[in-house]
């Protein structure tokens, strides 16, 4: 893991980023995604964690992320192998076409890792970025809410269910989050906050 992506300050929140081994689109299926957003939810109802925004997108997860209890590590990885266990158990006994070829991508990839026992679901590391300034945090939103758009799946960012997007437009959403305060707005920056109000 690079140096600058350790989680330093477990309380801060974080910029996070799960992806999936090979970039395999898992999340293509529906009943992946609302298994990811079930998770999310008992997080936050139960773990102590606070979401500022996500996008679930086919291969790979954004959040923006922090712990009540101060120990975000813990929290992140508590979800990803929940979240590995889940989908996998689904993989291998609900209807899906892709079965025999994803497990073996997925036992491969657990193969040339010692730590792992039959099947690695998740890369390695979190890309995690201390969110360390309201601006930041703000641009970290925006590159969230707009995947969707810039992959073609939606035209408005807010239009994608499963993204904390509307949650900033209408409050309504998926999941419970925990806005963002709006970013200052200096003369020369105003077009970036307009685009933050027009998803």
């Amino acid at each position: 893991m690079k140096e600058g992506y350790v989680i330093r300050d477990q309380t801060l929140p974080h910029f996070i980023t799960a992806t999936v081994v090979d970039w395999i689109d898992v999340f293509t299926r529906k009943s992946y995604r609302d298994s990811v957003i079930d998770c999310l939810d008992y997080c936050i109802e139960n773990k102590g964690m606070v979401l500022y925004g996500y996008v679930i997108m086919s291969n790979h997860i954004h959040l923006i992320v922090q712990s009540n209890d101060g120990k975000l590590s813990d929290l992140i990885r508590d979800f990803k192998k929940f979240m590995a266990k889940t989908i996998l158990e689904k993989i291998q006994t609900e209807p899906e076409s892709r079965r025999e070829w994803m497990l073996e991508r997925f036992k491969l990839a657990a193969e040339s890792h010692s730590r792992n026992k039959n099947y690695q679901f998740w890369q390695y590391g979190n890309h995690a970025e201390e969110i360390y300034t309201n601006k930041f945090m703000w641009s970290k939103l925006d590159y969230i809410h707009l995947n969707p758009v810039r992959a073609g799946i939606v035209e408005n960012a807010s239009e994608y269910i499963y993204s904390s997007a509307s949650n900033y437009v209408s409050d309504k959403g998926l999941l419970k989050i925990e806005k963002a305060d709006n970013p200052i707005v200096d003369a020369l920056n105003q077009a970036s906050f307009t685009r933050y109000n027009q998803y």
